[in-house]
């Protein structure tokens, strides 16, 4: 058998990759976290145990999917977004290597790339931004040594900030010195969901916006020059003088 970390996608049932659903069709035994996997996601199943593993500790968890070992069983641990990233996937993986079970990680997509389709937005414009940071705001835990919020800042990147809409005002206090009062912001809330709401401002603006749409968790902030930028050189990529492997210059 395998356990199989399927990345369910930011909401929308049809953002699932094709790998994903096909397994998630057909293992015999589903693990979903269902406070931010859509229940249309599993629609087409034939499972015989379907478990929302939201109210579930670690090791119970782990306790069914060695249950379902000893029966050689395939697991699809369906999470949402990509598993790979704030998923809570690693702590599953020394528990399974441990038991020796094995698994497979399917990449999902990320709500960062949900909510830069909303907006409408390259998130890596060249002469803008050519890195991306994505993140977390501190609060239950300490982030690592070099990567609080203003450590990352000093970059000036395009930054895709998790878990902090309702520390908005200290992010933006945060982020003020690095990339200025004008510098375009988005709060994204629930994107790819039904309901799925946001505002898109300034660091000067935002604070204001959000209080009235009343956003305060499920939100992904998004910052950065390339939000509504229009002032960027074109890409070589496309470039008629470029030449590379696929375009020569008899092209």
């Amino acid at each position: 058998m395998t356990v199989y970390f399927i990345g369910a996608g930011p909401g929308d049932p049809e953002l699932i990759t094709v790998k994903g659903q096909r397994l998630l069709r057909s293992c015999p035994v589903i693990l979903y976290a269902g406070s931010l996997v859509p229940a249309a996601v599993l629609e087409g199943h034939s499972a015989e145990q379907v478990v929302n593993t939201a109210e579930l500790h670690l090791d119970e968890i782990i306790e069914l999917i060695a249950q379902a070992h000893s029966k050689g069983q395939d697991v699809a641990r369906v999470h949402s977004g990509d598993p790979s990233l704030y998923g809570a996937i690693g702590e599953q993986i020394r528990h399974l290597r441990r038991l020796e079970i094995p698994f497979q990680i399917i990449p999902g997509v990320t709500a960062t790339a949900a909510c830069a389709a909303l907006l409408e937005s390259e998130l890596t414009l060249p002469e803008v931004s050519q890195t991306l940071i994505l993140t977390r705001y501190a609060s239950k835990s300490e982030m690592p040594a070099g990567e609080q919020l203003s450590d990352l800042a000093r970059h000036g990147a395009t930054m895709a900030i998790h878990l902090g809409v309702v520390h908005l005002s200290k992010i933006v206090a945060e982020l003020l010195p690095h990339y200025g009062a004008d510098c375009p912001i988005a709060v994204v809330h629930r994107a790819s969901w039904p309901d799925q709401d946001w505002v898109s401002g300034t660091l000067a603006t935002i604070e204001e916006q959000v209080r009235a749409k009343g956003f305060r968790r499920t939100a992904l902030i998004l910052v950065g020059r390339v939000l509504h930028a229009e002032q960027f050189a074109d890409s070589a990529l496309y470039n008629a003088e470029h030449r590379h492997l696929f375009r020569s210059s008899d092209a």
